[in-house]
């Protein structure tokens, strides 16, 4: 891309929980926003959202929407980023997309920009964000894959309603009033009833007996660490939470590593806040991450059933619609303008 001062920017999604975030976090972070072109269906045309004191008019979502716009923030679903980026690309924009479109693509970085920035230098005018449990985790496992070598990765997640849009967090919220009201429930867009239950079931079920959303852990980490080695099991379940994802990690390593080893790789590693401090009752939640860029990293602890001193456990949280989304895609912009 080629260095300029001030960048065109559109955000298409804009109206969306993500769509929202994207815009504050170019705000707070100071992108270097010439101008900013909110783009969303029909159905949001007129709406305003505010940036940087303005109110900006949401336009429809066409073709010819990204004429001298240079990177386009995409998060309205993986069918439209498919429709979009052709479009996209010829305009001579660079597309972010967080659907899990591209993911796969070989010729389509998939980026964290704490875990492997370097890869977006190979894009074709596509950078994809990862799914969001993937980010919060590899923000974790990366320092210490790095200093011990991953070999195998189990992951428990603890997804929040927020995963699912402003929709899911509605859900939740509707639902725990109608429960404690005695009211019946029609779930609509969770499978089940989401208020005071836990939903282990996220996206569809494959042959396997694996979901999509845990065969995404296994892929994209892969493909990000550069381990096509690395062994991953994963079970992603629904919590009532509104904000805020969760895993609980057990991690096996290629050399021993302790908990104090551990402690001193990620202290220094960007995007990561160690919360770690059991006899004070400070240890990750998802209330605590929420609003927050950082992911919280605590409960280490040597994995008391191996032998071989090459097992860590570990807790973590982080903001699902920020750092597992709007901020991460944000945080890829800025390495294209540096």
């Amino acid at each position: 891309m080629n260095k300029k001062t001030q960048y065109s920017v559109a955000v298409a999604g804009a109206t969306g929980a993500v769509g929202v975030e994207m815009v504050k976090v170019l705000e707070q972070r100071n992108f270097p926003v010439g101008a900013l072109k909110l783009l969303a269906s029909s159905r949001s045309v007129g709406k305003t959202i505010k940036f940087r004191g303005a109110d900006i008019a949401v336009e429809e979502l066409r073709h010819d929407s990204f004429q001298g716009v240079d990177i386009a923030l995409f998060s309205a679903g993986a069918s439209i980023s498919r429709e979009f980026r052709q479009s996209v690309v010829d305009a001579g924009a660079v597309m972010i997309d967080n659907s899990s479109a591209f993911r796969m693509e070989k010729d389509v970085p998939l980026v964290v920009p704490e875990v492997n920035p370097g890869d977006v230098a190979a894009h074709h005018g596509v950078i994809a964000n990862p799914n969001c449990s993937t980010i919060i985790t590899l923000v974790a496992v990366a320092p210490l894959h790095r200093a011990f070598g991953l070999k195998r990765m189990v992951a428990s997640t603890y997804q929040a309603a927020s995963g699912a849009g402003a929709k899911g967090m509605d859900e939740l919220l509707v639902q725990t009033r109608q429960v404690l009201d005695e009211q019946p429930i029609a779930p609509s867009t969770f499978a089940h009833r989401i208020a005071f239950n836990l939903i282990p079931h996220i996206d569809v079920f494959q042959d396997n007996g694996y979901t999509k959303e845990e065969l995404k852990m296994l892929n994209e980490s892969r493909k990000m660490l550069h381990a096509e080695d690395l062994m991953v099991t994963c079970t992603c379940v629904r919590v009532p939470v509104v904000r805020a994802h969760s895993v609980s990690l057990n991690l096996e390593f290629a050399v021993p590593a302790t908990p104090a080893m551990a402690r001193e790789a990620l202290a220094s590693a960007p995007g990561v806040k160690l919360v770690d401090d059991p006899a004070a009752k400070r240890y990750p939640m998802p209330v605590d991450a929420s609003g927050q860029g950082d992911v919280l990293v605590g409960r280490i602890r040597q994995d008391i059933s191996r032998n071989d001193g090459r097992g860590l456990d570990l807790f973590i949280s982080g903001d699902q619609v920020l750092k597992g989304a709007a901020l991460n895609a944000v945080q890829i912009a800025e390495i294209l303008v540096q």
